[in-house]
């Protein structure tokens, strides 16, 4: 395309020339870990040596999620993680297609057996100064590319929660308490059905859980969670 010739494709976090619009070059390929081995079957994370499709991390076994099932794309960091605040922080939403490929490929299994897809929700004043919800975008991409129904308004802040920076396990789980309540107008569509919930990042699993829980109260049968990455354990939660 004569575009391409104009501006040839770049890398999603360098400015490295690829072969395609929207990948990664080859240095950052190898810095961006994916997690294709062994996983904990509840949050994705990866496990040492081999291990069965229901073993957990040992994070999962002593603090049991909300939800059914999870996958992670990545481990958060290196190139990854770059491309992952470009897009949120840095509107780097033409990356929006890429990643929600590695969704897809990461969380087949789960998305396969959805019955609608949701994003985890901002609080309407997060969303005015971000202008957008990162969740509900790589939502819209996946449920087009694996064609399922995505509810982008499932799910409601109630409240504004405080950053969760530096917060235990405890208290990121008290800060989401209360904070997240299905929509009441899309609460009939939960009844019987498979949820699956998709967000950027997972830490604690506490912002999922709020939602997850929030899901089951409505009626979900089955909850399933898949993020972009999931954070090396003791970082930051979003």
């Amino acid at each position: 395309m004569i575009a391409d010739a104009v501006y040839p494709p770049r890398c999603l976090t360098c400015p490295a020339p690829t072969g395609a619009p929207h990948g990664l070059c080859a240095a950052c390929w190898r810095d961006t870990h994916f997690i294709a081995g062994a996983a904990c079957a509840k949050c994705g994370a990866p496990l040492l040596g081999e291990a069965g499709p229901d073993d957990l991390c040992d994070r999962c076994l002593g603090h049991p999620p909300a939800w059914d099932r999870g996958r992670a794309a990545i481990v958060y960091g290196g190139a990854g993680r770059r491309a992952i605040l470009a897009f949120k922080h840095g509107d780097r939403l033409d990356a929006a297609p890429a990643l929600a490929g590695w969704l897809a490929a990461s969380g087949a299994s789960l998305a396969v057996e959805a019955d609608l897809i949701a994003p985890v929700p901002l609080h309407w004043r997060r969303l005015m100064r971000r202008r957008y919800n990162q969740s509900a975008v790589l939502a819209r991409h996946l449920g087009r590319r694996i064609g399922r129904p995505v509810v982008p308004d499932l799910l409601r802040r109630k409240r504004m929660t405080v950053p969760q920076e530096r917060m235990d396990f405890a208290t990121r789980r008290e800060n989401q308490r209360g904070a997240i309540a299905v929509t009441p107008r899309q609460a009939r569509r939960l009844a019987g059905k498979a949820v699956l919930l998709i967000d950027d990042v997972m830490t604690s699993g506490a912002t999922l859980g709020a939602c997850a829980e929030a899901c089951r109260e409505a009626g979900a049968a089955r909850i399933d969670v898949l993020v972009l990455a999931r954070v090396a354990f003791g970082a930051d939660d979003n």
